[in-house]
């Protein structure tokens, strides 16, 4: 039976399409695009989740100070309440990624395209060839992990430390190291 599969024009963009389709990644809310200080105080006051992040990020002000400044946009309010209003609206603004699923750090993976150890070369996973199986429970996801939730684990990265921390973990450093040097990708995991 298939599992999810990413497909991707290297390793590592199939191995990120492979998340995608898997976790929530760390993105932006689409409505959250206001720029003066208040806009986002309005958008914030409106939802319970934007008030706690205006208590969350130090804004203690009286009922009264908050409607003054919220009926007028030229209020001169001091720099420093700004900040924390704009770093509650960044806070609500931006969504965690999901922590990666153990059927993730866990599964095995199936890997077809182009691989390369040394002078061995070939296409895997075609109709001759099986394609290169890989235990990611041996891995170690640490640091896969730690760029995701970051929201900066890039397709290079990500192929970087699944070579690094994954494959080499399961299977060794291979004749002369690992290489993806195709153009088109597949991994599944089961």
């Amino acid at each position: 039976m298939a599992g999810p599969t990413g497909r991707g024009h290297s390793l590592g963009a199939a191995l990120n399409d492979l998340l995608r389709s898997q976790v929530t990644p760390r993105h932006r809310l689409s409505s959250y695009n206001a720029k003066h200080w208040h806009a986002q105080l309005s958008q914030l006051t409106a939802t319970h989740r934007g008030q706690q992040a205006l208590q969350d990020a130090g804004l203690h002000v009286t009922t009264h100070t908050l409607i003054n400044w919220l009926s007028d946009s030229e209020y001169n309010v001091r720099r420093s309440y700004r900040d924390l209003i704009h770093t509650a609206y960044e806070n609500v603004a931006v969504v965690p990624a999901d922590p990666l699923p153990d059927h993730i750090k866990r599964g095995q993976y199936e890997i077809s395209g182009i691989v390369k150890t040394g002078d061995d070369e070939r296409e895997r996973g075609n109709r001759r060839t099986a394609p290169l199986r890989i235990d990611g429970s041996r891995g170690n996801w640490d640091h896969i992990e730690e760029l995701w939730l970051a929201g900066e684990l890039t397709d290079d990265d990500l192929e970087d430390h699944f070579i690094d921390d994954v494959i080499v973990e399961d299977i060794g450093e291979g004749t002369d190291g690992w290489e993806f040097p195709g153009v088109s990708y597949s991994v599944e995991v089961r």
